[in-house]
């Protein structure tokens, strides 16, 4: 009985997760209520907060798991290679959609996301300098400087292609990545 229980505990929560990350990558997260997420979810309202606590409480679970998901694509040590083509998968992500419509409201001074979102990018800008050591950059170029560099670079490029995908060649992207950094993508 305790493990049918728990079964019915991990697929709510499961169930739980995909409608909120579903719902605040379309809606965002200040238009997303739980009413929403249960109703998406097929599930009852009060079961959110009593998995999550509140709604930044599933916030933080949503970009968690996204960002592990993303994470165990892409593992450190992969050749920079691997890495770049990482990168290219990385921008059709649905999860990317999921950051891209948060970013627009965690530049929000007073956004209660913010601070989420900031150790979000942080995570991603440290996946980006394990993939590229400084020693596997140009010389002279800082490796904080291209983790900020290629994070924005994914977020901006999906963000074009999500917008206007017609007008947005992600191969020609990734050939331009690739002659911008050469010595980079091409360290063994």
């Amino acid at each position: 009985m305790a493990t049918r229980r728990m079964e019915q505990t991990q697929e709510s929560r499961r169930l739980i997760l995909a409608a909120a990350v579903e719902l605040f990558a379309e809606k965002g997260y200040r238009q997303t209520s739980f009413v929403d997420i249960a109703d998406k979810a097929g599930i009852s309202r009060g079961s959110i907060p009593w998995h999550f606590g509140n709604k930044l409480g599933l916030l933080e679970e949503v970009l968690d798991d996204q960002l592990q998901s993303v994470l165990a694509g892409s593992p450190p040590g992969a050749h920079p290679a691997d890495s770049l083509d990482q990168v290219m998968r990385f921008i059709r992500l649905p999860a990317t959609r999921l950051f891209t419509t948060l970013l627009s409201e965690a530049v929000d001074v007073d956004s209660p996301i913010r601070e989420h979102y900031a150790r979000l990018h942080a995570a991603l800008r440290q996946a980006a300098r394990a993939r590229w050591p400084s020693e596997a950059l140009p010389a002279g170029t800082d490796p904080e400087a291209f983790a900020v560099l290629l994070v924005g670079a994914v977020i901006g490029v999906h963000a074009q292609w999500r917008v206007a995908p017609e007008a947005v060649d992600l191969q020609a992207v990734q050939a331009a990545l690739r002659a911008l950094f050469p010595a980079a993508l091409e360290q063994t």
